[in-house]
């Protein structure tokens, strides 16, 4: 049973949305998932960590990448160790902390990513091909006034005594 379906005609119209927007994430996500495993024999924590590796070239250290992936240290740690035997990411030392290393991609593991991120692009825009471009813009926009909002409010808490 997908999530829209604990949803009942009684309940608030802004209840019923979450719950379809909740769907359509649990949906698109999937066939990410299948497709990543399919195309690449890959998983989507291994795409996202890469992901993040690709926006900072420098690379990050692993309380960074654990931090941005809202996983725990043992999640990356794994997923690293996985990219480090295949050779899509290394580790580097940090000067002057003995400790502390950089993970970040290799040059194999950026042209795989690149091709990776280029699929991954095409299934997102397949995903939302029932939409007009109007349509999308609008949804987008939409969006962003919710995520603007809830930021707003985030702020006001966190200033609040």
């Amino acid at each position: 049973m997908d999530m829209e379906a604990r949803g009942h005609s009684e309940h608030p119209e802004a209840l019923r949305l979450w719950l379809r927007m909740l769907t359509c994430t649990q949906l698109v996500e999937k066939q990410v998932r299948t497709h990543l495993r399919e195309q690449f024999d890959t998983t989507l924590p291994r795409f996202d960590l890469m992901a993040q590796l690709e926006r900072n070239p420098e690379g990050l250290k692993m309380n960074e990448l654990s931090r941005r992936m809202m996983v725990t240290g043992g999640n990356v740690t794994g997923v690293t160790d996985q990219l480090v035997t295949e050779g899509l990411v290394e580790r580097v030392s940090v000067e002057g902390d003995r400790r502390a290393y950089r993970v970040r991609l290799t040059a194999r593991g950026r042209k795989v990513f690149d091709e990776m991120a280029r699929q991954h692009e095409a299934w997102i825009v397949a995903a939302f091909e029932s939409l007009s471009q109007r349509e999308v813009e609008s949804l987008h926009k939409l969006l962003g006034k919710v995520k603007q909002h809830h930021n707003a409010n985030q702020q006001e808490k966190t200033e609040t005594p």
